[in-house]
């Protein structure tokens, strides 16, 4: 058993969409795919400052956790936000935030 498994499936999954966003370069894929409201066919990597490898790795991430989808269109592939996971990982972050914030702490030092 390794040690993230003695954690509850919330925890161990928001860690999971914690470490798929905490790079800059996912956060800019996603960025790039919601500013154009559509589906992007052919190579992200052109309107990024990254390699079209550290792209595809990237896009890897984030496909794995599905927060895109990647279909193939002939010898293209179109790239979507996937608005479902979103929403759901976005209201399980903002449920466990919402008890964080409203904890009624004072930490003076």
């Amino acid at each position: 058993m390794n040690k993230s498994e003695v954690f509850d499936e919330k925890l161990q999954e928001l860690a999971r969409f914690a470490r798929a966003i905490s790079h800059p370069a996912r956060l800019a894929i996603l960025q790039y795919l919601a500013e154009t409201k559509t589906c992007i066919s052919g190579d992200i990597s052109q309107n990024l400052p990254l390699s079209r490898t550290t792209v595809s790795q990237h896009l890897k991430e984030l496909k794995e956790l599905g927060l895109i989808h990647g279909e193939i269109d002939g010898l293209r592939i179109n790239y979507c936000l996937c608005s479902e996971s979103i929403h759901k990982y976005l209201d399980e972050f903002d449920s466990f935030f919402g008890k964080v914030r409203s904890a009624s702490v004072n930490c003076e030092i």
